[in-house]
């Protein structure tokens, strides 16, 4: 039997179709691997290297999507460049869905909360935010992985923001995005 992880670790996306690159991972999250076990930067390799096609798929496979997204959220503590960060104090409130619809139910809604040079993430929001930010699935993940801009996003109207625009802007300088 061969281990979940280390087939995840193998796998190439840019040598597979869209939905064989799917069942590859679905198949290894079922099978017990553990997306935390990858190192950042082969999590974000394996992000980074999928094609757009490849995340859409993923994001349309409820189960898929929370463990994909879930893990990029665990990650944003351990990211967190809290001496960048300063003395910001502030709440991120992230909705990874339609940008048309808030009320879509595939949406995934995370919070981040930012203080004493700390990022806590929550899966539920409870906080009043400094700002919003609403991307779809597959720009959160380029954007995650490095593969994105958010200033690109948010010019072509692929990224929504509502609240402080000035915070949103330098948001990424406060995360280290793991080279792939």
């Amino acid at each position: 039997m061969s281990d979940p992880a280390a087939a995840l670790a193998d796998l190439d996306p840019t040598k597979l179709g869209e939905h064989e690159f799917v069942e590859l991972l679905d198949k290894a999250v079922r099978d017990g691997a553990d997306l935390g076990a990858l190192p950042a930067e082969e999590f974000s390799r394996l992000i980074k290297r999928a094609s757009s096609a490849q995340l859409k798929a993923v994001a349309e496979r409820s189960d898929l999507r929370r463990a994909v997204l879930d893990e990029v959220f665990r990650r944003m503590s351990e990211h967190y460049e809290g001496d960048r960060a300063g003395s910001t104090e502030a709440v991120v409130r992230w909705r990874i869905g339609s940008l048309k619809d808030s009320s879509d139910e595939r949406t995934a809604r995370y919070e981040c909360v930012l203080s004493g040079g700390t990022c806590e993430v929550r899966g539920e929001p409870v906080g009043e935010p400094r700002v919003t930010i609403m991307v779809p699935p597959v720009e959160f993940l380029k954007l995650a992985s490095g593969n994105a801009s958010a200033t690109t996003l948010f010019m072509t109207g692929k990224l929504k923001v509502a609240g402080d625009v000035g915070f949103a802007a330098g948001l990424t300088k406060l995360f280290q995005i793991p080279q792939a």
